[in-house]
């Protein structure tokens, strides 16, 4: 898949993005995200493995991970882990869903999907099924703040506007989790994207994971 030149730059007239950042900036942010994973990892460990059991004990035959092909910095492909919060066919399943995607754009949304199992449902609303992503910013493969890393198939959609999402390391959350997140379009979340892009620094970072926090335990718009 061809990804984004690193001197690439597509705008809409508004402010340019610019990829680049101080090398200090870079430093102190893998750091973050190394420490910040390994300390997640290993605090959250009976965690995981409760929800691996229920996850288990529900569908036995199904895999506790679930993993799937993303698209990360300059269209680098990786594998995105999450727990299973789906039946073991949800993939095949997709295609008689698509008609009923309720989100615009190359994104795919439904509120009440059938594919999602019982502690399904739990561990997404409280974006529980999101934390194995910690090994994904161990491996650098994301960071803890970024624009979220679509699918392939989303892609395949995206205008060259669009493709500046992939600027950057994607990121666990960002600016458009915690500004609406499943309410917001798919063209609200690329300015949104963007907009973190040019503006990102370590302080912004920690005020979005503030800010992500805060809409973990209030928001009703997780799905």
């Amino acid at each position: 898949m061809s990804g984004i030149a690193k001197g690439d730059v597509y705008t809409s007239g508004e402010k340019p993005i610019l990829p680049h950042k101080a090398k200090g900036y870079y430093f102190a942010k893998r750091i973050i995200d190394i420490v910040s994973s390994i300390s997640g990892l290993i605090l959250l460990s009976i965690l995981f493995l409760i929800v691996a059991i229920l996850i288990k004990v529900e569908d036995p035959k199904g895999k506790v991970f679930f993993k799937q092909v993303r698209v990360g910095k300059n269209g680098k492909e990786f594998y995105m882990y999450k727990f299973r919060s789906m039946s073991s066919d949800a993939e095949e399943r997709l295609k008689e869903l698509l008609s009923l995607n309720q989100a615009e754009g190359a994104m795919f949304k439904m509120k009440d999907d059938p594919r999602i199992t019982r502690i399904g449902k739990y561990i997404r609303k409280t974006s529980v099924d999101e934390l194995p992503q910690l090994i994904n910013v161990l491996k650098g493969d994301m960071s803890l703040v970024g624009p979220r890393p679509p699918l392939p198939r989303e892609v395949a959609e995206y205008s060259m506007y669009d493709k500046q999402r992939l600027l950057v390391i994607p990121g666990c959350t960002g600016l458009w989790q915690v500004s609406g997140r499943s309410n917001v379009g798919f063209s609200e979340m690329v300015e949104l994207d963007l907009q973190y892009i040019r503006d990102r620094s370590i302080f912004y970072d920690i005020k979005i994971i503030l800010r992500t926090i805060l809409v973990l335990f209030g928001s009703k718009n997780a799905y």
